[in-house]
């Protein structure tokens, strides 16, 4: 049936010109659309290294002397000690799993402090995030080591002193940080102490549209404590209804110690929306202007097909006539239309490759062009062309085949 279709399409080839041409730019317009909704949604896919759920934000307040209940003359040690009495009162409520503090560090957070991480001749990039935590931070957010290593352990690592840092700190060196575990580097720009890494971390994300493998980051244990602090807490699974409001009316008479009580408290679900909303925003412009433009390659390949099988009611009445069956004819008629895109395919994936070649299109891994990637874009096109092209002739030519054979050659 093949060839029949081939010298057909031959015969024909003024007419299966022009749709092979829009056959052709159809798939490229429509992988350029496909691999760039398809970079954006691996993206946003990937694991992010943390996990925010059950977490809250607790910021901390200071009275100050034009409040009554303020207490006068307050040493610095005092003041930490207030700081560590209302960790250990959060932590003993009976829904709250885990309780740390840390200097910008949580997640989805646009005030960052960066250094450098050195071993030997590595340094690593000057976009390398500095979290300085205690030990409870990575049971707060769940982190996990490469090496399987849980929250439990990695804390226990902080607490001896010992930091932590993502795999992927000398990628540009192309050494995984867990070749390294175990060995003293230099942080802090300190020339003479050395610091020991206790685990490469599973790479953390900076936010959900930045991939893992451009986030660095390491994690050091915070000696010092300050009102200015991010106070987080994780809270069981079952816990998490009315959490805000039934802590904010404890507030007061649990939570003042000292000149310290908590001023505000945030789920991490409403800082990660707040903090995203302009790259939310972006995308979610993107992808409805690229779904318009899917709408109107629809509708011009269902127009196209449509006309071209309703032109062609006396053919599949001559068909009739001498004894084919409808399915023979619905599937003579499909695979016209199919073979056509795949003659065309292989121009279309040399277009793209010269394409993604010129960086034309979406970055991804550092680049635009991956043989993988680009293949499944251009598969994943095929068969949504594929798709419109079956829906414009099968509802046309279903209803053709309705019409009696001698009433549709009359008609001719």
């Amino acid at each position: 049936m093949t060839k029949k279709l081939l010298v057909q399409i031959k015969n024909e080839w003024r007419n299966n010109l022009w749709l092979a041409l829009e056959l052709l730019v159809v798939s490229v317009v429509m992988w350029f659309v496909v691999d760039y909704l398809y970079t954006r949604m691996a993206t946003y896919l990937e694991p992010r290294g943390f996990d925010i759920s059950h977490c809250y934000l607790i910021e901390m307040g200071k009275l100050t002397d034009k409040s009554p209940d303020y207490i006068p003359n307050q040493t610095d040690e005092q003041e930490d000690a207030d700081i560590l009495e209302l960790v250990d009162r959060l932590r003993r409520r009976p829904e709250i799993e885990a309780v740390s503090l840390s200097q910008n560090s949580y997640p989805y957070n646009g005030s960052n402090s960066t250094d450098l991480v050195q071993y030997d001749t590595l340094v690593s990039g000057n976009w390398t995030i500095r979290r300085l935590v205690t030990p409870d931070f990575v049971r707060v957010f769940r982190y996990q080591g490469t090496r399987g290593e849980t929250p439990e352990q990695l804390a226990g690592m902080l607490e001896k002193g010992e930091f932590l840092a993502s795999n992927n700190l000398y990628r540009k060196y192309g050494h995984p940080l867990t070749e390294f575990v175990g060995k003293s580097f230099r942080l802090f720009g300190d020339t003479i102490q050395t610091y020991r890494l206790g685990a490469a971390l599973e790479n953390v994300r900076y936010n959900d549209f930045e991939q893992a493998r451009d986030s660095y980051t390491f994690l050091y244990k915070l000696d010092w404590y300050d009102t200015g602090l991010e106070l987080c807490v994780r809270v069981r699974e079952n816990q998490d209804h009315d959490f805000i409001q039934r802590l904010k009316t404890d507030s007061e008479k649990q939570f003042r110690i000292g000149n310290i009580f908590i001023s505000e408290i945030r789920s991490f679900k409403d800082i990660r929306r707040n903090f995203q909303q302009t790259w939310s925003n972006d995308l979610r412009n993107y992808v409805m202007g690229m779904g318009f433009l899917l709408l109107n390659i629809f509708l011009g390949l269902l127009g196209t097909f449509w006309f071209r099988t309703q032109q062609r009611r006396s053919e599949i009445a001559l068909h009739k006539v001498h004894g084919a069956s409808d399915m023979s004819i619905f599937t003579r008629l499909i695979s016209e239309g199919l073979l056509l895109l795949l003659l065309v395919t292989p121009v279309a994936l040399l277009i793209d490759y010269n394409l993604a070649s010129m960086e034309l299109n979406s970055w991804r891994n550092g680049t635009t062009l991956e043989w993988e990637r680009l293949l499944l874009c251009a598969a994943i096109s095929f068969l949504l062309i594929g798709l419109m092209i079956a829906i414009g002739i099968g509802i046309p030519a279903r209803r053709a085949m309705k019409v009696q054979p001698a009433e549709a050659l009359h008609d001719e």
